[in-house]
């Protein structure tokens, strides 16, 4: 064999196992969770949120976040968290966002049972998606309307199948808004399972109305807010009475405190997002103590971060409820089951 030949297949062996060796490292990297990912798509200088409508990012904190981070904050308003889940489930493969603020207990097992949250490389505590905020969802009532009615205000959940409340109630549907599967929940656990059924079907018989959605039911419905609507009793939330507060001092609504259902809200990075980096900056920057200090008033929700202090008005008129319902119950598990039944009385789908 002629040296040059010689020569030109030691080269060509070399090179073809050099190669290899390159293809073998790149596949063992390629398949290594979220490699691609985060040698492609973590150096983005945007994060897209997907919220529900309700979240509110106070522009001088994403200016903060921006300023530490270079990252410029996008938020996505995406309906009640009903609604948001179900957008974030069927746009999975191609994600409308990074991550997720907002997804509250009631709907989060749902999200993760569809794979809209991939632990793998994402921000997470043992549990999974991280805690950011709570808030305790129960009945509010206008107090100027019942007194200038001379109608005494309900007492209790109860109370509002009775005729003295015919056609004064407004709460939201639960298959769209998390405050309406809190609401559902919590008849479940105050009635039973042998009874929440006929209090629905009481509350139907009682005229009660079924908005879409909380900013709905409350901004536009109720009789005690900006939107001062018809309904002098509305699902809302255990804090709302601190930002109804007139010249006078004094609050306009009051909260029912009998039959409160404890809200979590959660956050995470979304499976298949451009921005896992920016998404566990992001949610770092949720728990520190100046993100926490803005929510009550941003968002009506109380912090998760302890020695936060909560604004002096809360104390007197937003109190978290001191004993809530429906701890033990598995909503993840009756949730279907619960919406085809309240379906049925309500001939919707």
């Amino acid at each position: 064999m002629q040296k040059s030949t010689r020569k030109k297949l030691v080269v060509g062996i070399f090179t073809g196992l050099g190669i290899a060796i390159v293809a073998t490292v790149a596949m063992t990297f390629l398949y290594t969770p979220g490699f691609i990912r985060n040698l492609f798509l973590t150096d983005s200088k945007e994060l897209t949120v997907v919220t529900h409508d309700s979240a509110v990012f106070p522009e001088e904190l994403l200016a903060e976040f921006k300023a530490q981070t270079g990252i410029t904050v996008k938020q996505v308003k995406a309906g009640d968290t009903g609604s948001m889940v179900n957008k974030l489930i069927l746009t999975k493969d191609a994600p409308i966002g990074d991550m997720f603020y907002g997804i509250d207990s009631t709907f989060l097992q749902l999200a993760i049972d569809n794979g809209i949250y991939d632990p793998a490389g994402n921000y997470t505590d043992e549990n999974g998606p991280v805690e950011i905020d709570y808030a305790d969802v129960c009945i509010n009532y206008d107090k100027l309307w019942f007194s200038s009615n001379e109608t005494a205000p309900p007492t209790n959940i109860g109370d509002l199948t009775k005729p003295a409340y015919k056609g004064l109630t407004v709460v939201t549907n639960p298959r769209t808004s998390s405050p309406g599967l809190s609401f559902l929940a919590a008849s479940v656990a105050v009635f039973g399972e042998s009874g929440w059924k006929q209090y629905w079907t009481a509350l139907k018989a009682n005229d009660v109305k079924i908005a879409a959605g909380w900013e709905d039911a409350y901004f536009t419905e109720f009789s005690g807010s900006s939107g001062k609507g018809q309904y002098p009793i509305v699902l809302s939330y255990s804090s709302s009475p601190a930002f109804e507060i007139r010249e006078n001092g004094e609050s306009q609504t009051v909260s029912l405190l009998d039959a409160c259902y404890r809200q979590t809200e959660y956050a995470g990075a979304l499976a298949n997002g451009k921005n896992a980096e920016g998404a566990t900056k992001f949610i770092d920057f949720m728990l520190s103590e100046k993100f926490q200090t803005a929510l009550p008033e941003s968002n009506y929700v109380y912090p998760v971060r302890e020695g936060i202090a909560l604004p002096a008005t809360w104390a007197e008129f937003a109190p978290a409820a001191g004993k809530t319902v429906g701890t033990t119950l598995d909503v993840a598990a009756n949730r279907e089951l619960w919406f085809a039944k309240w379906s049925e009385i309500f001939d919707v789908n």
